[in-house]
Protein backbone atom coordinates (compact mmCIF):
# COMPACT_ATOMS: atom_id res chain seq x y z
CA UNK A 1 0.00 0.00 0.00
CA UNK A 2 1.18 3.53 -0.79
CA UNK A 3 2.69 5.27 2.20
CA UNK A 4 0.03 7.44 3.72
CA UNK A 5 0.84 11.00 4.74
CA UNK A 6 -1.44 13.67 6.15
CA UNK A 7 -1.01 17.15 7.56
CA UNK A 8 -4.02 16.70 9.85
CA UNK A 9 -2.61 16.58 13.40
CA UNK A 10 -2.65 13.08 14.85
CA UNK A 11 -4.16 14.50 18.04
CA UNK A 12 -7.31 15.09 15.99
CA UNK A 13 -7.56 11.58 14.52
CA UNK A 14 -8.57 8.32 16.14
CA UNK A 15 -9.35 4.90 14.73
CA UNK A 16 -12.93 4.02 15.66
CA UNK A 17 -12.44 0.31 14.94
CA UNK A 18 -9.59 -2.14 14.39
CA UNK A 19 -10.10 -2.71 10.70
CA UNK A 20 -7.52 -1.88 8.06
CA UNK A 21 -7.63 0.14 4.84
CA UNK A 22 -8.66 -1.71 1.66
CA UNK A 23 -6.59 0.02 -1.04
CA UNK A 24 -8.09 -1.89 -3.96
CA UNK A 25 -11.65 -0.67 -3.41
CA UNK A 26 -13.30 2.00 -5.53
CA UNK A 27 -12.98 5.21 -3.49
CA UNK A 28 -12.41 6.87 -0.13
CA UNK A 29 -15.62 7.80 1.69
CA UNK A 30 -16.04 10.89 3.86
CA UNK A 31 -19.20 10.67 5.96
CA UNK A 32 -20.08 14.30 6.69
CA UNK A 33 -22.34 14.60 9.74
CA UNK A 34 -21.12 17.42 12.00
CA UNK A 35 -18.83 19.66 9.94
CA UNK A 36 -21.11 20.52 7.04
CA UNK A 37 -18.69 22.75 5.19
CA UNK A 38 -15.94 22.50 2.58
CA UNK A 39 -13.69 25.27 3.85
CA UNK A 40 -11.58 24.77 6.97
CA UNK A 41 -12.48 21.14 7.57
CA UNK A 42 -9.87 18.77 9.00
CA UNK A 43 -12.11 15.74 8.37
CA UNK A 44 -12.55 16.53 4.67
CA UNK A 45 -8.81 17.19 4.50
CA UNK A 46 -8.01 13.81 6.09
CA UNK A 47 -10.29 12.00 3.64
CA UNK A 48 -8.69 13.83 0.70
CA UNK A 49 -5.23 12.88 2.00
CA UNK A 50 -6.28 9.23 2.00
CA UNK A 51 -7.68 9.56 -1.52
CA UNK A 52 -4.47 11.11 -2.86
CA UNK A 53 -2.25 8.54 -1.13
CA UNK A 54 -4.30 5.62 -2.48
CA UNK A 55 -4.89 7.29 -5.86
CA UNK A 56 -8.64 6.83 -5.50
CA UNK A 57 -11.60 9.17 -6.01
CA UNK A 58 -13.17 10.88 -3.00
CA UNK A 59 -16.87 10.47 -2.24
CA UNK A 60 -18.50 12.84 0.25
CA UNK A 61 -21.70 11.48 1.78
CA UNK A 62 -24.21 13.93 3.29
CA UNK A 63 -27.48 12.59 4.68
CA UNK A 64 -30.37 13.86 6.76
CA UNK A 65 -32.34 11.33 8.79
CA UNK A 66 -35.79 11.70 10.32
CA UNK A 67 -35.78 9.46 13.38
CA UNK A 68 -34.22 11.82 15.89
CA UNK A 69 -35.85 13.68 18.76
CA UNK A 70 -36.86 17.28 18.07
CA UNK A 71 -36.93 16.73 14.30
CA UNK A 72 -38.61 19.99 13.31
CA UNK A 73 -39.05 21.96 10.12
CA UNK A 74 -36.77 24.60 11.66
CA UNK A 75 -33.84 22.27 12.30
CA UNK A 76 -34.32 20.40 9.03
CA UNK A 77 -34.34 23.60 6.98
CA UNK A 78 -31.13 24.87 8.53
CA UNK A 79 -29.37 21.55 7.95
CA UNK A 80 -30.64 21.37 4.36
CA UNK A 81 -29.23 24.84 3.73
CA UNK A 82 -25.86 23.50 4.82
CA UNK A 83 -26.02 20.39 2.64
CA UNK A 84 -27.04 22.50 -0.35
CA UNK A 85 -24.07 24.80 0.20
CA UNK A 86 -21.70 21.83 0.32
CA UNK A 87 -23.28 20.53 -2.89
CA UNK A 88 -22.61 23.84 -4.64
CA UNK A 89 -19.07 24.07 -3.27
CA UNK A 90 -18.17 20.56 -4.45
CA UNK A 91 -19.75 21.00 -7.87
CA UNK A 92 -17.00 21.21 -10.46
CA UNK A 93 -14.38 19.59 -8.20
CA UNK A 94 -13.06 16.05 -8.51
CA UNK A 95 -14.96 15.00 -5.37
CA UNK A 96 -18.35 13.28 -5.72
CA UNK A 97 -21.11 14.47 -3.39
CA UNK A 98 -23.77 11.87 -2.64
CA UNK A 99 -26.75 13.34 -0.77
CA UNK A 100 -29.71 11.60 0.77
CA UNK A 101 -32.73 13.26 2.39
CA UNK A 102 -34.82 10.67 4.18
CA UNK A 103 -38.53 10.89 3.29
CA UNK A 104 -39.73 8.31 5.83
CA UNK A 105 -38.11 7.11 9.05
CA UNK A 106 -35.73 4.29 8.24
CA UNK A 107 -35.74 4.90 4.48
CA UNK A 108 -31.97 5.30 4.53
CA UNK A 109 -31.29 2.06 6.38
CA UNK A 110 -28.39 0.22 4.78
CA UNK A 111 -27.22 3.19 2.69
CA UNK A 112 -24.02 3.88 4.63
CA UNK A 113 -23.13 0.19 4.57
CA UNK A 114 -23.70 0.07 0.81
CA UNK A 115 -21.43 3.06 0.27
CA UNK A 116 -18.80 1.69 2.66
CA UNK A 117 -18.82 -1.68 0.88
CA UNK A 118 -16.77 -0.16 -1.93
CA UNK A 119 -14.71 2.18 0.26
CA UNK A 120 -11.01 1.79 0.99
CA UNK A 121 -11.33 3.95 4.12
CA UNK A 122 -14.23 5.71 5.81
CA UNK A 123 -13.53 9.06 7.47
CA UNK A 124 -16.19 10.39 9.85
CA UNK A 125 -16.71 13.56 11.85
CA UNK A 126 -15.83 12.87 15.50
CA UNK A 127 -18.13 15.24 17.37
CA UNK A 128 -19.59 14.70 20.88
CA UNK A 129 -22.87 16.29 19.80
CA UNK A 130 -26.41 14.97 20.39
CA UNK A 131 -26.86 11.47 18.91
CA UNK A 132 -23.78 11.59 16.67
CA UNK A 133 -21.36 9.67 18.97
CA UNK A 134 -23.72 6.70 19.29
CA UNK A 135 -24.47 6.70 15.57
CA UNK A 136 -20.80 6.86 14.61
CA UNK A 137 -19.78 4.20 17.13
CA UNK A 138 -22.42 1.79 15.82
CA UNK A 139 -21.30 2.35 12.24
CA UNK A 140 -17.67 1.73 13.19
CA UNK A 141 -18.66 -1.58 14.85
CA UNK A 142 -20.70 -2.71 11.87
CA UNK A 143 -18.57 -1.66 8.90
CA UNK A 144 -15.81 -4.06 7.70
CA UNK A 145 -13.39 -1.24 6.86
CA UNK A 146 -11.21 1.18 8.78
CA UNK A 147 -13.32 4.02 10.15
CA UNK A 148 -11.39 7.07 11.32
CA UNK A 149 -12.93 9.84 13.38
CA UNK A 150 -11.59 13.36 12.97
CA UNK A 151 -12.06 16.05 15.60
CA UNK A 152 -12.56 19.61 14.36
CA UNK A 153 -14.73 20.78 17.24
CA UNK A 154 -12.47 23.47 18.64
CA UNK A 155 -9.08 25.11 18.67
CA UNK A 156 -7.84 22.67 21.32
CA UNK A 157 -8.09 19.01 20.21
CA UNK A 158 -10.36 16.91 22.41
CA UNK A 159 -7.63 14.31 22.87
CA UNK A 160 -5.37 16.81 24.63
CA UNK A 161 -7.45 16.95 27.82
CA UNK A 162 -7.51 13.98 30.16
CA UNK A 163 -10.28 14.96 32.58
CA UNK A 164 -13.55 16.78 33.08
CA UNK A 165 -13.07 20.33 34.33
CA UNK A 166 -15.32 21.51 37.14
CA UNK A 167 -14.64 25.23 36.67
CA UNK A 168 -14.13 27.44 33.64
CA UNK A 169 -11.14 28.98 35.44
CA UNK A 170 -9.39 25.59 35.59
CA UNK A 171 -10.09 24.88 31.93
CA UNK A 172 -8.91 28.35 30.97
CA UNK A 173 -5.59 27.78 32.74
CA UNK A 174 -5.20 24.44 30.97
CA UNK A 175 -6.09 26.01 27.64
CA UNK A 176 -3.56 28.81 28.12
CA UNK A 177 -0.86 26.26 28.82
CA UNK A 178 -1.66 23.82 26.02
CA UNK A 179 -3.19 25.80 23.15
CA UNK A 180 -0.04 27.62 21.89
CA UNK A 181 1.44 24.30 20.75
CA UNK A 182 -1.61 23.70 18.53
CA UNK A 183 -2.08 27.12 16.97
CA UNK A 184 0.27 26.50 14.04
CA UNK A 185 -1.66 23.47 12.77
CA UNK A 186 -4.06 25.07 10.31
CA UNK A 187 -6.67 23.49 8.04
CA UNK A 188 -5.56 23.16 4.43
CA UNK A 189 -6.84 26.05 2.31
CA UNK A 190 -7.19 23.74 -0.73
CA UNK A 191 -7.83 20.21 0.54
CA UNK A 192 -9.26 18.95 -2.77
CA UNK A 193 -6.21 19.62 -4.92
CA UNK A 194 -4.82 16.74 -6.98
CA UNK A 195 -7.69 14.32 -6.47
CA UNK A 196 -8.31 11.47 -8.88
CA UNK A 197 -11.53 12.24 -10.84
CA UNK A 198 -14.32 9.73 -10.35
CA UNK A 199 -15.35 7.55 -13.25
CA UNK A 200 -18.79 8.15 -14.72
CA UNK A 201 -21.47 6.08 -13.05
CA UNK A 202 -19.38 5.38 -9.94
CA UNK A 203 -22.41 5.36 -7.63
CA UNK A 204 -25.20 4.48 -10.05
CA UNK A 205 -26.10 1.22 -8.31
CA UNK A 206 -26.44 2.93 -4.94
CA UNK A 207 -28.35 5.88 -6.37
CA UNK A 208 -30.80 3.55 -8.11
CA UNK A 209 -31.77 1.92 -4.81
CA UNK A 210 -31.74 5.02 -2.60
CA UNK A 211 -33.39 7.83 -4.51
CA UNK A 212 -33.64 11.15 -2.72
CA UNK A 213 -35.24 14.54 -2.75
CA UNK A 214 -32.87 17.43 -3.51
CA UNK A 215 -31.15 19.04 -0.50
CA UNK A 216 -33.32 22.14 -0.30
CA UNK A 217 -35.56 23.61 2.38
CA UNK A 218 -38.28 23.68 -0.27
CA UNK A 219 -38.83 19.94 0.29
CA UNK A 220 -39.80 20.38 3.96
CA UNK A 221 -43.51 20.24 3.16
CA UNK A 222 -43.05 16.69 1.87
CA UNK A 223 -41.31 15.44 5.01
CA UNK A 224 -42.92 14.06 8.21
CA UNK A 225 -41.25 16.52 10.58
CA UNK A 226 -42.78 18.66 13.31
CA UNK A 227 -44.04 21.71 11.41
CA UNK A 228 -45.42 23.32 14.57
CA UNK A 229 -41.85 24.66 14.87
CA UNK A 230 -41.54 26.24 11.43
CA UNK A 231 -38.40 27.20 9.58
CA UNK A 232 -37.13 30.71 10.25
CA UNK A 233 -35.98 33.26 7.73
CA UNK A 234 -32.36 33.00 8.85
CA UNK A 235 -30.44 30.79 6.46
CA UNK A 236 -27.97 28.07 7.31
CA UNK A 237 -24.89 26.96 5.38
CA UNK A 238 -21.29 28.07 5.13
CA UNK A 239 -22.11 31.03 2.86
CA UNK A 240 -24.50 32.49 5.43
CA UNK A 241 -22.02 31.65 8.19
CA UNK A 242 -19.23 33.48 6.39
CA UNK A 243 -21.46 36.50 5.86
CA UNK A 244 -22.48 36.52 9.54
CA UNK A 245 -18.85 36.24 10.65
CA UNK A 246 -17.70 39.06 8.38
CA UNK A 247 -20.55 41.30 9.51
CA UNK A 248 -19.81 40.61 13.17
CA UNK A 249 -16.11 41.36 12.88
CA UNK A 250 -16.70 44.51 10.86
CA UNK A 251 -19.62 45.99 12.79
CA UNK A 252 -20.00 44.47 16.26
CA UNK A 253 -16.74 42.99 17.50
CA UNK A 254 -15.52 46.38 18.72
CA UNK A 255 -18.52 46.72 21.04
CA UNK A 256 -18.79 43.08 22.07
CA UNK A 257 -18.32 44.00 25.71
CA UNK A 258 -21.82 45.49 25.51
CA UNK A 259 -23.33 42.17 24.40
CA UNK A 260 -25.27 41.67 27.65
CA UNK A 261 -27.47 44.67 26.79
CA UNK A 262 -30.13 43.45 24.34
CA UNK A 263 -30.63 46.92 22.88
CA UNK A 264 -26.97 47.06 21.76
CA UNK A 265 -27.25 44.04 19.44
CA UNK A 266 -23.56 43.27 19.98
CA UNK A 267 -23.62 39.45 20.13
CA UNK A 268 -22.00 37.47 17.32
CA UNK A 269 -25.00 35.36 16.25
CA UNK A 270 -22.58 32.57 15.31
CA UNK A 271 -23.83 29.88 17.69
CA UNK A 272 -26.18 28.09 15.20
CA UNK A 273 -23.40 28.01 12.60
CA UNK A 274 -20.97 26.56 15.13
CA UNK A 275 -23.53 23.94 16.14
CA UNK A 276 -24.24 22.67 12.63
CA UNK A 277 -20.61 22.88 11.54
CA UNK A 278 -21.23 25.59 8.96
CA UNK A 279 -18.26 27.56 10.29
CA UNK A 280 -15.10 26.25 11.91
CA UNK A 281 -13.44 27.52 15.10
CA UNK A 282 -10.34 28.29 13.06
CA UNK A 283 -12.27 30.47 10.61
CA UNK A 284 -13.75 32.47 13.47
CA UNK A 285 -10.45 32.81 15.30
CA UNK A 286 -8.58 33.82 12.15
CA UNK A 287 -11.15 36.49 11.27
CA UNK A 288 -10.85 38.04 14.73
CA UNK A 289 -7.06 37.77 14.73
CA UNK A 290 -6.82 39.42 11.30
CA UNK A 291 -9.07 42.27 12.40
CA UNK A 292 -6.85 42.72 15.45
CA UNK A 293 -3.59 42.59 13.48
CA UNK A 294 -2.62 39.76 15.81
CA UNK A 295 0.30 37.33 15.72
CA UNK A 296 1.18 34.49 18.12
CA UNK A 297 4.09 36.37 19.69
CA UNK A 298 1.50 38.56 21.44
CA UNK A 299 0.27 35.67 23.59
CA UNK A 300 0.79 36.29 27.28
CA UNK A 301 3.36 34.41 29.33
CA UNK A 302 2.20 31.82 31.83
CA UNK A 303 -1.19 30.25 32.36
CA UNK A 304 -2.88 32.00 35.22
CA UNK A 305 -6.47 31.57 34.00
CA UNK A 306 -7.15 35.28 33.60
CA UNK A 307 -10.07 36.16 31.34
CA UNK A 308 -8.42 39.15 29.69
CA UNK A 309 -4.90 40.06 28.69
CA UNK A 310 -3.62 36.61 27.73
CA UNK A 311 -4.43 36.72 24.01
CA UNK A 312 -2.77 40.09 23.45
CA UNK A 313 -5.84 41.51 21.72
CA UNK A 314 -8.30 44.28 22.48
CA UNK A 315 -10.60 43.91 25.48
CA UNK A 316 -13.58 43.33 23.18
CA UNK A 317 -11.80 40.62 21.16
CA UNK A 318 -10.58 38.89 24.32
CA UNK A 319 -14.08 38.95 25.74
CA UNK A 320 -15.39 37.29 22.59
CA UNK A 321 -12.64 34.66 22.55
CA UNK A 322 -13.37 33.78 26.15
CA UNK A 323 -16.89 32.89 25.02
CA UNK A 324 -16.11 31.28 21.65
CA UNK A 325 -13.01 29.37 22.77
CA UNK A 326 -12.96 28.94 26.56
CA UNK A 327 -16.66 28.52 27.35
CA UNK A 328 -17.66 26.82 24.11
CA UNK A 329 -14.82 24.32 24.20
CA UNK A 330 -15.29 23.65 27.91
CA UNK A 331 -18.65 22.15 26.96
CA UNK A 332 -17.20 19.99 24.19
CA UNK A 333 -14.45 18.59 26.36
CA UNK A 334 -16.99 17.84 29.08
CA UNK A 335 -19.17 16.02 26.56
CA UNK A 336 -16.20 13.87 25.52
CA UNK A 337 -15.03 13.03 29.04
CA UNK A 338 -18.17 12.86 31.19
CA UNK A 339 -20.72 10.12 30.51
CA UNK A 340 -24.33 11.31 30.55
CA UNK A 341 -23.11 14.90 30.45
CA UNK A 342 -26.57 16.38 29.84
CA UNK A 343 -28.31 14.58 32.70
CA UNK A 344 -29.33 16.11 36.02
CA UNK A 345 -26.85 13.81 37.77
CA UNK A 346 -23.99 15.64 36.03
CA UNK A 347 -24.60 18.70 38.22
CA UNK A 348 -22.08 19.19 41.06
CA UNK A 349 -22.93 17.47 44.32
CA UNK A 350 -23.33 20.76 46.23
CA UNK A 351 -25.87 22.03 43.70
CA UNK A 352 -27.90 18.81 43.74
CA UNK A 353 -27.90 18.87 47.54
CA UNK A 354 -29.00 22.48 47.97
CA UNK A 355 -31.69 22.16 45.29
CA UNK A 356 -32.94 19.00 46.97
CA UNK A 357 -32.98 20.77 50.35
CA UNK A 358 -35.36 23.35 48.85
CA UNK A 359 -37.32 21.11 46.48
CA UNK A 360 -40.42 21.29 48.70
CA UNK A 361 -40.34 25.08 49.13
CA UNK A 362 -43.55 26.86 48.12
CA UNK A 363 -43.54 28.43 44.65
CA UNK A 364 -45.51 31.61 44.13
CA UNK A 365 -46.13 30.64 40.50
CA UNK A 366 -46.19 27.24 38.81
CA UNK A 367 -46.40 26.87 35.03
CA UNK A 368 -46.75 23.81 32.84
CA UNK A 369 -44.44 23.12 29.92
CA UNK A 370 -47.26 24.15 27.57
CA UNK A 371 -47.77 27.48 29.34
CA UNK A 372 -44.05 28.20 29.25
CA UNK A 373 -43.77 27.23 25.58
CA UNK A 374 -46.61 29.65 24.79
CA UNK A 375 -44.90 32.47 26.74
CA UNK A 376 -47.97 32.58 28.97
CA UNK A 377 -46.50 33.77 32.27
CA UNK A 378 -47.03 36.91 34.34
CA UNK A 379 -43.49 38.12 33.56
CA UNK A 380 -43.29 40.42 30.51
CA UNK A 381 -39.51 40.18 30.17
CA UNK A 382 -39.46 36.40 30.40
CA UNK A 383 -42.30 36.16 27.88
CA UNK A 384 -40.36 38.32 25.43
CA UNK A 385 -37.32 36.06 25.69
CA UNK A 386 -39.44 32.93 25.22
CA UNK A 387 -41.27 34.42 22.23
CA UNK A 388 -37.92 35.24 20.65
CA UNK A 389 -36.81 31.64 21.18
CA UNK A 390 -40.09 30.20 19.92
CA UNK A 391 -40.48 32.45 16.87
CA UNK A 392 -36.88 33.20 15.82
CA UNK A 393 -34.98 30.16 17.04
CA UNK A 394 -32.62 32.23 19.14
CA UNK A 395 -32.57 33.96 22.49
CA UNK A 396 -30.41 36.78 23.79
CA UNK A 397 -27.35 35.39 25.60
CA UNK A 398 -27.90 37.12 28.94
CA UNK A 399 -31.65 36.64 28.89
CA UNK A 400 -31.15 32.91 28.35
CA UNK A 401 -29.67 32.79 31.86
CA UNK A 402 -32.65 34.66 33.32
CA UNK A 403 -34.97 32.46 31.25
CA UNK A 404 -33.54 29.35 32.90
CA UNK A 405 -33.49 30.80 36.42
CA UNK A 406 -37.20 31.63 36.22
CA UNK A 407 -38.05 28.15 34.94
CA UNK A 408 -36.34 26.78 38.04
CA UNK A 409 -38.39 29.15 40.19
CA UNK A 410 -41.68 28.22 38.47
CA UNK A 411 -41.30 24.42 38.37
CA UNK A 412 -42.46 21.92 41.00
CA UNK A 413 -38.99 20.38 41.34
CA UNK A 414 -35.50 21.20 40.09
CA UNK A 415 -35.50 17.97 38.07
CA UNK A 416 -38.64 19.08 36.26
CA UNK A 417 -37.07 22.50 35.63
CA UNK A 418 -33.98 20.80 34.19
CA UNK A 419 -36.05 18.72 31.78
CA UNK A 420 -38.27 21.65 30.74
CA UNK A 421 -35.25 23.83 29.95
CA UNK A 422 -33.77 21.15 27.71
CA UNK A 423 -37.13 20.45 26.06
CA UNK A 424 -37.84 24.08 25.15
CA UNK A 425 -34.25 24.87 24.18
CA UNK A 426 -33.78 21.76 22.06
CA UNK A 427 -37.17 22.09 20.40
CA UNK A 428 -36.95 25.74 19.42
CA UNK A 429 -33.31 26.89 19.43
CA UNK A 430 -31.21 26.61 16.30
CA UNK A 431 -28.22 26.06 18.59
CA UNK A 432 -29.98 23.52 20.81
CA UNK A 433 -28.90 19.88 21.20
CA UNK A 434 -25.32 21.07 21.64
CA UNK A 435 -22.65 20.70 24.36
CA UNK A 436 -22.71 24.48 24.69
CA UNK A 437 -26.44 24.29 25.45
CA UNK A 438 -25.65 21.81 28.21
CA UNK A 439 -23.11 24.24 29.66
CA UNK A 440 -25.63 27.08 29.68
CA UNK A 441 -28.55 25.15 31.13
CA UNK A 442 -26.43 23.44 33.75
CA UNK A 443 -24.86 26.77 34.73
CA UNK A 444 -28.38 27.91 35.64
CA UNK A 445 -28.47 25.01 38.11
CA UNK A 446 -25.03 25.61 39.63
CA UNK A 447 -22.56 23.87 37.33
CA UNK A 448 -19.35 25.82 36.68
CA UNK A 449 -20.47 28.19 39.44
CA UNK A 450 -20.02 28.31 43.23
CA UNK A 451 -22.44 28.37 46.18
CA UNK A 452 -23.93 31.81 46.78
CA UNK A 453 -25.44 33.48 49.81
CA UNK A 454 -27.80 34.31 51.25
CA UNK A 455 -29.54 30.96 50.92
CA UNK A 456 -32.91 31.53 49.24
CA UNK A 457 -36.18 29.64 48.89
CA UNK A 458 -36.24 27.30 45.87
CA UNK A 459 -32.69 28.26 44.79
CA UNK A 460 -30.89 27.40 48.00
CA UNK A 461 -27.24 28.30 47.41
CA UNK A 462 -27.59 28.35 43.60
CA UNK A 463 -27.09 31.84 42.12
CA UNK A 464 -30.32 33.85 42.04
CA UNK A 465 -31.48 36.16 39.24
CA UNK A 466 -34.64 38.23 38.98
CA UNK A 467 -36.41 40.05 36.18
CA UNK A 468 -36.50 43.28 38.21
CA UNK A 469 -32.73 43.33 38.72
CA UNK A 470 -32.21 42.45 35.06
CA UNK A 471 -34.37 45.39 34.00
CA UNK A 472 -32.31 47.72 36.19
CA UNK A 473 -28.97 46.46 34.92
CA UNK A 474 -29.64 46.12 31.20
CA UNK A 475 -30.63 48.42 28.37
CA UNK A 476 -33.74 46.62 27.27
CA UNK A 477 -36.49 49.05 26.20
CA UNK A 478 -35.96 48.60 22.48
CA UNK A 479 -35.78 44.82 22.86
CA UNK A 480 -39.16 44.75 24.59
CA UNK A 481 -40.74 47.13 22.07
CA UNK A 482 -39.45 45.20 19.08
CA UNK A 483 -40.39 41.93 20.74
CA UNK A 484 -43.99 42.98 21.16
CA UNK A 485 -44.14 43.83 17.46
CA UNK A 486 -42.17 40.95 15.95
CA UNK A 487 -42.16 37.97 18.27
Amino acid sequence: MTNFTSDVPETRVRSLNRNTPRPHRAYVLYWMTAYRRVESNFALQRAADWARSLQLPLVVFSALRLDYRWATARTHAFILDGIADVDRALDGTAAVHFTFVETAPGAGKGLLAALADNAAVVVADDAPVFFLPAMTAKAARDLPVLVEGVDHNGMLPLAVTDRNFLRAYDFRRYLQRELPAHLEARPDADPLRGLVPAASGLLDDVAAKWTSLPPSRSVISALPVDRSVPAVEQRGGETAARDRLNEFVADRLGRYEQRNHPDEDAASGLSPYFHFGHVSPHQVFDAVAEAEGWSPHRLGDGADGRRSGWWGMSAAAESFLDQSVTWRELGYHAARHQPHNAEYAALPAWAQQTLQDHAADPREYLYSTEQLAAAGTHDELWNAAQRQLRDQGTIHNYLRMLWGKKILEWSRTPQIAHDVMFELNNLYALDGRDPNSVTGIHWVLGRYDRPWGPERPVFGKVRYMSSDSTRRKLRIKRYLAVGQALF
